[in-house]
């Protein structure tokens, strides 16, 4: 039977983001996700993953797992963490409809987006990512595998790096069926080929990760914080979608989403920018004030790792 989440069921999971815990059971252990896709909108679903670590206990689904069913094919956003969980989302959209898995879209190059990958090559499906992605996958793939084995064990079974056979710098438009998809990148945000799935004629926007709320955004060694802020507020949200379904996270809205990914961005700049200012340095700088912030999952494993990534950044500004 299908699953549709109302615009009031989704604003109720947006009252309710404070209470999200990576401490939450597996909600949907008869399958190898996380828990079961529901329909966000008519004919766009998701699987939304742990806001907590990859884990063996998870499978590695700690993202979101999306598919739009366009009328003449479905396309998938995020091949998945593993050959299992790609197949197991397989599943579950093949029993919501009949039409064929036509492509695959990875947000990024990280595991849990690009592991997955092998599974829809061998069931005869492009795989569309950006260049700075498969860069990604080309030069640390063997890591990024490596990686998940070592949480995932028997689950890893079978999985092995395919690289994306399509590929986009800026844009690439999907007409198929009764929907057109912009296929966008924006500008640097939290990593390597971020890209974001954007369905104007139904406001909705599949954001990868350029947009958190439920869980704090990492920040990578390589991630430039400032061109995240400009990103953001020059090309991300003049788009204003109506929906957002983050990389990670419950589909929500644009307040909710900016709220935890720009302005915790910009004020965590503003805490170490004035500590840089009062002649601080970078072991103390792990400890500025970021209380305010400590309701968002995985605050523990990335609040100080963030702090001290931001003070590196900025120190020669």
């Amino acid at each position: 039977m299908k699953q549709m989440m109302t615009v009031g069921t989704v604003l109720a999971l947006v009252a309710a983001q404070a209470m999200a815990s990576e401490d939450i059971a597996d909600k949907y252990p008869q399958s190898e996700l996380y828990d079961k896709p529901v329909e966000v909108i008519p004919h766009v679903w998701s699987a939304i993953g742990a806001t907590a670590p990859p884990t063996y206990e998870n499978a590695g689904h700690n993202n979101n797992l999306s598919f739009v069913v366009t009328g003449d094919g479905v396309i998938v956003v995020n091949g998945g963490a593993s050959v299992r969980l790609a197949a197991a989302l397989h599943d579950e959209i093949k029993a919501v409809t009949d039409q064929a898995v036509k492509l695959v879209i990875n947000e990024n190059g990280q595991g849990h987006a690009v592991l997955g990958n092998s599974y829809w090559v061998d069931q005869g499906v492009d795989i569309l990512a950006h260049t700075d992605a498969i860069a990604e996958v080309e030069a640390h793939g063997d890591q990024i595998l490596m990686g998940m084995q070592g949480y995932n064990k028997d689950r890893a079974e079978g999985t092995r790096i395919a690289v994306p056979n399509l590929s986009f710098d800026d844009r690439y438009d999907i007409t198929m069926g009764d929907v057109t998809l912009e296929v966008l990148h924006l500008g640097p945000a939290h990593g390597p080929g971020d890209t974001q799935v954007w369905i104007p004629q139904w406001g909705v926007m599949i954001a990868g990760d350029i947009a958190f709320h439920e869980r704090m955004p990492p920040i990578f060694a390589d991630t430039c914080t400032s061109c995240w802020i400009e990103t953001w507020e020059t090309a991300f949200e003049p788009l204003n979608p109506t929906y957002v379904i983050p990389g990670h996270g419950h589909p929500t809205n644009l307040a909710q989403v900016r709220h935890y990914t720009r302005d915790y961005l910009v004020d965590l700049r503003e805490k170490i920018g004035a500590h840089i200012e009062e002649g601080g340095d970078l072991a103390s700088a792990f400890y500025v004030d970021q209380e305010k912030w400590r309701n968002l999952d995985t605050f523990e494993e990335l609040a100080t790792r963030n702090a001290g990534r931001v003070f590196e950044e900025m120190e020669f500004e």
